[in-house]
């Protein structure tokens, strides 16, 4: 499955609100804990890094870019 910035950007809200529900396109998740939802907010982040360095800052989704001078 690939993720979204959608969905990065709803667990971290969630995480900064304290709530277990996530709601994102439609959807709602509620996990059993803070901890379940850390974890599935890394697990995304870690995809999403790898499927092409998108992050999701304070100010939007973003690209990582990466410049070698070799």
């Amino acid at each position: 499955m690939a993720f979204t910035n959608t969905q990065l950007a709803a667990l971290e809200r969630a995480i900064a609100s304290g709530s277990l529900t996530v709601a994102y396109d439609g959807k709602t998740v509620t996990y059993r804990n803070m901890d379940d939802l850390i974890r599935a907010y890394n697990f995304v982040k870690g995809q999403l890094d790898v499927a092409g360095g998108s992050v999701v800052t304070n100010r939007g989704p973003a690209h990582l870019a990466v410049f070698d001078r070799g």
